[in-house]
């Protein structure tokens, strides 16, 4: 395989860092818990370039068989919620704990630059230099509720290099977390204490996914406005059906910034993991995302192969132009290109 170009805008990074590697060094890396060869491995996996895919693809395969058992948390909450903060205070206490910690941490991207701060390390820099630690800042580009396309594959490499904790934060309440709700065990809503019409202001569905929910900041003058807020959705899910892991969700507060109820939150989450493992929906669920992302893959490959076909391109354009001119609908203008393609 052709070696990337030699040129870096940092010329005193190891040249082998520069270069790709085998698919068994790769692996012999992320085996051996490198962070390093693990993050490169996990920019191969977000890359569009085919060779790199190619490669990326045997590694995870490679990779399946490896894995450590671990525990999927995925993390989410209102613009301010305090999430890298809690994430730090979590993960600290976990490493403490002797646990491996991995968070996958998803940048939301402009919809008119396309560009990401990533600043999650910045933002967990205690967590990010500990060496049981891997944080992982990746954009969320157009992919569904803010999740990278390729957050489940870099979730196996991580459980290969040997953590046992992982975590997902998401971009944040958004349009839909189903996506990340789609590749983790247990789901954990943050909440602001007091922010006024909550209930309302955070949409049902991410309420009734949540397998426990967190009012944060839950400090000083803010103390008493957490625990209304704790108590009004406690009284709320009692209206919401019983979820399909027979699991009922808690409330619970905390103050990351002041190190509070981070132990008794990782307490709930190893008991909805105990829980879940004996009756069976633990295994249940992951069989079901693994089907579940089986078909999303298979859209994103057709549809991605649909717009690289030549004949899509070649008459795309002359579609296009006579739908914007009311000459042929959407519906007859997608079924021509559809047609063109299928008979390829």
């Amino acid at each position: 395989m052709k070696p990337l170009s030699d040129k870096s805008i940092n010329p005193d990074l190891p040249k082998q860092y520069r270069n790709l590697r085998s698919v068994e060094a790769y692996i012999e890396g992320i085996l051996a818990g490198d962070r390093i060869i693990l993050s490169q491995a996990i920019t191969l996996i977000e890359s569009t370039r085919p060779e790199h895919r190619i490669l990326a693809q045997d590694i995870v395969e490679a990779c399946l068989a490896r894995r450590t058992s671990s525990i999927r948390i995925g993390i989410t909450g209102s613009p301010g919620v305090g999430k890298s903060t809690f994430i730090e205070a979590f993960g600290t206490h976990l490493i403490e704990k002797g646990h491996r910690l991995a968070v996958l941490a998803i940048d939301p991207t402009s919809q008119i630059s396309k560009g990401s701060i990533l600043g999650d390390k910045t933002r967990m820099a205690k967590l990010a230099s500990n060496e049981n630690a891997f944080i992982r800042p990746s954009a969320a580009g157009d992919s569904l509720g803010g999740v990278a396309h390729k957050t489940r594959e870099a979730i196996l490499l991580c459980e290969a290099a040997g953590f046992d904790t992982i975590i997902v934060e998401t971009v944040g309440v958004g349009q839909s977390e189903t996506a990340v709700h789609s590749m983790v065990d247990c789901f954990l809503l943050l909440l602001l204490p007091g922010a006024g019409d909550e209930l309302q202001g955070i949409k049902r569905g991410i309420v009734e996914m949540a397998d426990i929910l967190a009012v944060n900041k839950a400090d000083g003058e803010r103390l008493a406005l957490a625990k209304r807020t704790q108590q009004e959705y406690r009284n709320a899910l009692h209206l919401f059906p019983i979820k399909a892991s027979g699991w009922i969700p808690s409330v619970l507060t905390c103050s990351a910034s002041n190190n509070e109820g981070i132990a008794e939150i990782w307490q709930m989450i190893k008991d909805f993991q105990k829980f879940t493992l004996e009756n069976g929906y633990f295994e249940h669920n992951r069989q079901e995302q693994s089907r579940h992302w089986l078909h999303e893959t298979i859209l994103i490959l057709l549809r991605a192969q649909f717009y690289s076909d030549k004949s899509v391109k070649a008459h795309l354009k002359d579609i296009e132009k006579q739908v914007l001119e009311g000459k042929l609908s959407s519906s007859k203008g997608a079924r021509e290109l559809l047609d063109l393609f299928l008979r390829q």
